[in-house]
């Protein structure tokens, strides 16, 4: 089931019953099938925009503001991505490191196993060196 299948499917569960905690979220997922870490539950949550309330998770209205593609973000704020054995450092225009990463967090790469973004530089660490080669190159074609 992709992200986007996923995540639709948080909604309807919280839409649709009383959901008081991630375990219960989690819970119900695994009755539709759908096996999901802590982290990526919290990811979930955090990108829709629900929050816990006394009557069980909700979603907030300021949740339908999404955050743009990673292919457009890299586009517009990347300037360049240089390889350092399984890390990867990627310069962006003053102040778009974070939006950046964020975006490129969202595409969830099994390769990456996280990023640290500063005002303008960005670090991606990878499983491996050549984990971090298909990256910047999947970067790159996203910069062409």
């Amino acid at each position: 089931m992709s992200k986007l299948t996923r995540q639709q499917l948080i909604l309807q569960l919280i839409e649709n019953g009383n959901v008081a905690s991630q375990e219960d979220l989690r819970r119900a997922l695994a009755r539709h099938s759908q096996r999901v870490t802590q982290a990526t539950l919290s990811r979930d949550i955090h990108e829709l925009g629900i929050v816990k309330t006394a009557g069980g998770y909700a979603r907030t209205q300021a949740a339908d503001t999404a955050l743009p593609s990673a292919n457009r973000l890299v586009r517009e704020f990347v300037l360049s991505v240089r390889e350092a054995q399984n890390q990867l450092v990627v310069k962006t225009s003053v102040g778009s490191a974070q939006p950046v990463a964020a975006a490129l967090d969202a595409e969830e790469w099994e390769e990456v196993l996280g990023s640290i973004a500063g005002d303008d530089t960005i670090l991606i660490i990878c499983e491996s060196t050549p984990h971090a080669e298909l990256v910047a190159n999947r970067i790159r074609e996203m910069l062409a």
